[in-house]
């Protein structure tokens, strides 16, 4: 996971991969999930159970929180997707992800510790955004708390629709890793508010997170937005596409 990068840039330079900047398998039962719940068994290192719970605010989920962080920001193609694997990496699914997780040791963890990294090899590799404080303390949670593939619902609230309250949470947790300045996937960045806004008012960020037809369905390739999600988009939306 370290120095095999630099033909992912090459790549990338070209622009072949532009239009399926995020490829990565759908999860099933029995590998983290799908859609709003879901889950089975989770099998692997600190397997667990799938099977959703009320969400618990001291608890970090790997289906709602930890797998779309992963899908956006890992497994773009050229990376460490499934077809790609780079340096024989795979993190499209739980029982791969763990492969490289030490559960309830985020310190000695292979993922965690590449992921902190401050140095062109840390991951995503530069000029990818590294991961935010906020997202590194996440995933540093779930590992200690033992990296289980767990899910939860309930957490989504559709009375919150505001930018910072909802909006730029799903952007960040769950789009924008495919789609920023350094990896324009389909020509379309979220990493920001004026750039959510321009899509927004277009129709294709509400279009893509619906799947209504005429639209590329977001994210690709990846479990569908939670009904209560698409709603908090819809209802963001319908009230001016605020900066609040």
């Amino acid at each position: 996971m370290k120095k095999k990068f630099i033909y992912v840039f090459a790549v990338l330079a070209t622009g072949l991969i532009v239009l399926n900047a995020c490829r990565h398998e759908i999860l099933h039962p029995g590998n983290g999930g799908s859609g709003t719940g879901g889950g089975g068994t989770g099998g692997g290192t600190g397997g667990g159970t799938g099977s959703a719970n009320t969400c618990s605010p001291d608890t970090v989920y790997f289906v709602n929180d930890i797998m779309p962080l992963i899908s956006s920001n890992c497994t773009m193609s050229g990376c460490h997707d499934a077809i790609t694997h780079a340096d024989g990496v795979n993190l499209t699914t739980y029982d791969k992800i763990v492969r490289y997780v030490s559960p309830g040791n985020a310190s000695g963890s292979k993922l965690y510790k590449e992921i902190i990294r401050t140095d062109g090899d840390r991951m995503p590799p530069p000029p990818m955004p590294a991961f935010t404080t906020a997202q590194k303390t996440m995933l540093q949670k779930w590992i200690n708390q033992g990296a289980k593939n767990n899910s939860c619902v309930g957490r989504c609230d559709t009375a919150v629709f505001t930018y910072s309250g909802a909006i730029k949470p799903i952007m960040d947790a769950k789009c924008s890793g495919c789609h920023n300045p350094n990896n324009l996937g389909g020509g379309i960045d979220v990493s920001t508010y004026n750039a959510v806004k321009v899509v927004a008012q277009n129709g294709k960020l509400y279009g893509s997170v619906a799947h209504q037809p005429g639209y590329s369905a977001m994210p690709q390739g990846s479990a569908k937005l939670s009904d209560c999600e698409i709603t908090q988009i819809q209802k963001w939306i319908a009230a001016g596409t605020l900066n609040n």
